[in-house]
Order: C-alpha cells, then sequence, then structure tokens
C-alpha cells in the first residue's frame, strides 16, 4: 500500500532531525520495505544528496559513486536487509547535513526572525454552485450535500460522490498563497492543487465532452472515457487529454505556460496551433507560440511529492515557488545574478531554513521583516 508522499516527507525530515518518535521510526522502516513508495524515497534521497556537500565531508568516498549504487537498484524489489542499510546510510549523510548546517554562514535570517514563518499546508475554500462557501484544511472530515450530489471532505481531499449525475452549476476549488489541495471530480478524475491556484468544474459531467478551467498549477489523473473527451483550459490554452498523466503551470506571474506530460498523450492548442506531446515531454507557451523540449520530470512534479527541486534554476524563478508556497513577498535591494542554482529540499521546511540554503550559494544575502524577504547582495 504506498504512502501518501507528504508523509513519508515528514517521517524522513523527523528522522534527519533526530526527532522521530519510536512509532514514527518503525512507520519509517515499514515505509522504506514497501517497494510501492521508491519513487518518493528515491526523490527525498536524490534532493538530500545535492544539497550535501559529500566530497567535504567524506573526501575520502567517491559519493556520486556510492549514490548512484543506492538509487540505481532495481526499483521493484522486497524488502531486504541491504534495501534498508542502503537508505539509511543515506539518510545519516543527510543528519549529518542537517546537524552540521546551522555552523554554517547566514545566522542572521534566524536572528531576526524570532517566529518562524512556517511552510503551506493543505488548506482550500470551496464555492458552489449557490455561491456559498466552505472552508477546508487538513483536519475536516465532512460530508456536503447539494441536491444529488455528496462531496465529502477526508483530510485533505475532497471526493465527489458519482450519485450526482443529473447536478447542475460549477464548482471552484481554491488554494490560497501557503495552502494546497486534492479533489476526485465527479468522473473519477484526480487533481493535486498547489498553492495559489483554483480548478472550476461542473457538478456533473453530462455533455458531450469533460472541460474543467485552471488557473495556477495542478497535476491531472485523468479517468478515461472515450466518449467523453476532457479538456483543460489554462489562460488562451486548451489541453485535450487522451487519458493520461499530466501537470500544468499557468500562474499569471510567469511569463509561460506550461504542460508537461507523464504518460498517455495529450494536444495542448491554441487558436489555430496545436501540438501532440509525448510523455517525457514539455510545451512552452509564450507569445502565442509553442515550444516543446524534453522535460525535467522529477522538478516538475516535485511540488505533488512535497519537495521543491531546483535544477539549473535562477534565484527570482525560485523564490516566484518560494512566496507562493510560504505565502511571503519578495523585494528586490539589489538585481540578482545570472548564476543557476541546483539542488532540492523538502516543502516542510521552515522558511529560514529554505534561505540559509540559498545563501549558502554565497551569492545573495537575505532579511526577513513580517513576511517580506528581502533579497541583498
Amino acid at each position: 500500500m504506498p504512502y501518501d508522499p507528504s508523509r513519508i516527507t515528514y517521517l524522513l525530515q523527523r528522522y534527519t532531525a533526530k526527532s522521530c518518535t519510536k512509532e514514527e521510526l518503525e512507520e519509517l522502516f515499514a515505509v522504506i520495505a514497501a517497494a510501492e513508495n521508491d519513487d518518493t524515497l528515491h526523490q527525498f534521497m536524490e534532493a538530500e544528496f545535492h544539497r550535501f556537500n559529500g566530497e567535504e565531508a567524506f573526501p575520502q568516498i567517491d559519493t556520486e559513486s556510492v549514490y548512484a549504487s543506492i538509487v540505481k537498484k532495481e526499483p521493484r524489489r522486497i524488502f531486504t536487509l541491504p534495501r534498508v542499510a542502503a537508505a539509511a546510510a543515506v539518510l545519516l549523510l543527510a543528519t549529518w547535513w542537517f546537524t552540521q548546517q546551522p555552523k554554517k554562514s547566514a545566522p542572521q535570517i534566524v536572528e531576526q526572525q524570532k517566529r518562524p514563518i512556517l511552510p503551506g499546508s493543505n488548506k482550500a475554500t470551496l464555492t458552489l454552485a449557490d455561491g456559498s462557501t466552505v472552508t477546508l484544511d487538513s483536519t475536516g472530515n465532512q460530508v456536503i450535500s447539494r441536491g444529488d450530489t455528496k462531496i465529502s471532505q477526508q483530510n485533505g481531499q475532497l471526493l465527489y460522490s458519482s450519485a450526482g449525475k443529473t447536478a447542475e452549476g460549477y464548482n471552484k476549488l481554491s488554494t490560497p498563497r501557503g495552502g494546497q489541495f486534492r479533489v476526485v471530480l465527479p468522473d473519477g478524475t484526480k487533481v493535486w492543487l498547489n498553492s495559489a491556484s483554483s480548478l472550476r468544474y461542473p457538478m456533473a459531467f453530462t455533455g458531450k465532452e469533460r472541460i474543467v478551467e485552471l488557473e495556477g498549477q495542478g497535476y491531472f489523473e485523468v479517468a478515461q472515457n472515450a466518449e467523453q473527451p476532457f479538456k483543460v483550459k489554462a489562460h488562451e490554452m486548451e489541453v485535450q487529454v487522451l487519458g493520461t498523466h499530466f501537470d500544468i503551470m499557468a500562474y499569471a506571474d510567469e511569463n509561460t505556460v506550461n504542460t508537461t506530460l507523464l504518460e498517455g498523450a495529450v494536444q495542448v492548442k491554441e487558436g489555430n496551433t496545436a501540438r501532440l506531446l509525448k510523455p517525457g515531454q514539455q510545451a512552452i507557451l509564450k507569445s502565442h507560440a509553442f515550444t516543446v523540449q524534453e522535460a525535467d520530470v522529477k522538478r516538475v512534479i516535485a511540488w505533488k511529492n512535497g519537495l521543491f527541486v531546483f535544477n539549473d534554476m535562477a534565484l527570482p524563478a525560485i523564490l516566484r515557488e518560494v512566496a507562493r508556497w510560504y505565502d511571503v513577498e519578495i523585494v528586490y535591494e539589489t538585481t540578482p545574478g545570472t548564476e543557476l542554482y541546483g539542488g532540492g529540499l523538502a516543502r516542510n521546511l521552515h522558511l529560514s531554513n529554505v534561505l540559509t540554503l540559498l545563501e549558502g550559494s554565497g551569492f545573495n544575502h537575505f532579511r526577513v521583516e513580517g513576511r517580506k524577504v528581502i533579497v541583498l547582495p
């Protein structure tokens, strides 16, 4: 039984912070023992490895080779002692990194911001067809009834029953900055919404097509139905789905709309221009023109798995993600350079941890005033 990726990340972070209870430690090793959790474990290990300076810590060890030997093992293995030992070795490296990091540079962030700025969490607002709203969070469990449609909230997920086939009108699920949520639509399609995003959808898919509207970022696992094509509208772009898993990033403060395909096939379209994507490809829409390229899929969907992954990214692009997840404003008192950042980290860290990691590059420093992050030389 696969675990929720955010729960796995939570357990790994508790382990590396040496704060696991006995029960959490047992749960963590049960997670490691289950092959279904390999993808999430590998992403966490990769993120930890890339922000861990292995050459400095263990100059006598070829850490790249050690890491490669760990993560490139067959993903579908049964539980064995070497598997646990390999995972534990990486966790120990991560523990070293965390325990040593406070001795490094940039203590000013923590000193100036006595109240930590916490990461985002599961929270959203559901706007019903009659205009009424329901506040949703991580802990709520409730049933919302509208006509013959029943909507169940189960912790951080909203689930529509299939009973409401005659329901009319649209619902809108909106996440604030610092929020995320999941929804299972009336046709069984699963959608993960990132921070500052919204999805508008009918209470029942009764027409010839299933059409939803996205703002912000969402990851889709579409329920197949050849008789009712599924379409996503995001700004001027339309994505026609042919049965698939994909991510759309369509934030107003980004200058592109990106569609990344993981499985199946989709056709992206704007005006009279259309492109067909294969798995692993990304369509970038900018100034009414599409560019199709190979995608860094792990980076694109890292947010869904409770991670930030920054591979060759400029500081402003990183800070836009940080601003949305921590609900902070970014203010520049210097012009950011052209240097690119790499590595990754869990999204459940305090903001100060993230800024300390970025300061470790030596290119920029940060000052936090209330919910403003000021970028300094």
